[in-house]
């Protein structure tokens, strides 16, 4: 890891409140290639410790942590298997592997922990494989126990599922696709389902989303930017691309779209405060946008592209990553770069959703 400008540090160490002892302080949990898990304490901005996984190449993916913070789960071995991990000592104390010599079956990036940390929640997409020919199968949502691994039940799902989030209850799951699809978490029988593809389908051409990264944990609130086209414009007019945030709080199960700026840059992904008055959109600019008026506040230029976003706990910090390998902070109101963190070995987190976490100190 490389050592920080004592300026940086500083900057960082007078934006971030001093901790009491007892109280809860963040932590942020990148996946990187091949086989690690990086802890990094947002407070000390350094490393805090790595565990590595075996077989988990060419990297471990969508990291889920159990509500009480002290394992995590992640998808490993090229999508096939998931495992459950000891945040505290890095030990591997359970897996499995979905796949068999006749069926393969993948996760990709869709999962999520029941409230009351009991459930696992898997979007998995099996194909039979036979000697000259593949033969795919129906996607499903796999339900895990999430203290030994064991599989309870699947539901039938739609395809391209790429994020799912549990009701603040529990008792729903969301998921999204094409379109928003809500689960009783329960039956798994999809109880709803609400426009994303065809929202506003008679004004503006479908709406394109790329809805890869987990991030929503500090806020309750699911972000997604996506892309479209006014029908009554040319496309050659500047305000006829336009930009959109859909969000969707777990807390009321409230679902938005929103039309936010005309398409000039691109956002990968977008994260809400907790307060749920603000977004911040990153990919090579990192945006903020103000979620009452539905409009942009302030923009500025990233030294390198960043594709996952992350909020502080207490609003104050976003932090970015993704991409190659560092974690950075920005002031949550100026948008003032105020330190980084080199991951070891210098290996990449690419698509990989950054993970937030809180634990006493």
């Amino acid at each position: 890891m490389k050592i920080r400008p004592l300026s940086a540090l500083l900057g960082v160490a007078l934006a971030l409140p001093a901790l009491s002892r007892g109280e809860a302080r963040d932590y942020i949990i990148a996946p990187s290639r091949p086989d690690k898990l990086v802890v990094v304490d947002t407070e000390a901005m350094a490393v805090d410790k790595v565990i590595r996984i075996k077989d988990a190449g060419p990297t471990p993916m969508v990291p889920v942590l159990s509500p009480d913070a002290k394992t995590v789960y992640a998808i490993v071995n090229r999508s096939e298997s998931v495992v459950k991990i000891d945040l505290e000592s890095g030990e591997t104390l359970a897996r499995v592997d979905f796949s068999t010599p006749e069926r393969r079956v993948k996760a990709l990036f869709g999962m999520d922990i029941s409230p009351d940390g009991s459930t696992l929640a898997i979007f998995q997409t099996p194909v039979k494989l036979g000697t000259t020919h593949y033969e795919v199968e129906p996607t499903s949502i796999a339900f895990y126990d999430a203290e030994t691994l064991e599989l309870k039940r699947e539901a039938p799902s739609p395809r391209q599922i790429t994020l799912m989030m549990y009701s603040a209850d529990g008792a729903k799951l969301y998921a999204i696709g094409r379109n928003l699809h809500i689960f009783d978490a329960q039956t798994g029988e999809m109880i709803e389902e609400r426009p994303i593809q065809g929202w506003e389908n008679d004004k503006r051409t479908p709406p394109d989303v790329l809805a890869v990264w987990s991030q929503y944990e500090s806020s309750g609130v699911m972000s997604i930017p996506f892309y479209s086209f006014l029908l009554d414009k040319e496309p050659t007019d500047p305000e006829a691309g336009r930009t959109g945030l859909f969000t969707l709080d777990r807390e009321t199960g409230e679902s938005v779209m929103r039309d936010v700026e005309a398409m000039d840059v691109f956002y990968f992904s977008t994260a809400v405060n907790p307060a749920k008055t603000r977004a911040y959109g990153a990919y090579n600019v990192l945006q903020s946008f103000d979620l009452t008026t539905g409009k942009p506040i302030k923009r500025v230029a990233l030294p390198r592209s960043y594709y996952s976003v992350n909020v502080s706990s207490d609003g104050k910090i976003v932090w970015l990553s993704g991409a190659l390998s560092d974690v950075a902070a920005y002031d949550a109101e100026t948008l003032e770069r105020l330190g980084h963190v080199d991951l070891p070995e210098g290996a990449s987190i690419s698509l990989n959703s950054v993970r937030l976490f809180s634990r006493p100190d």
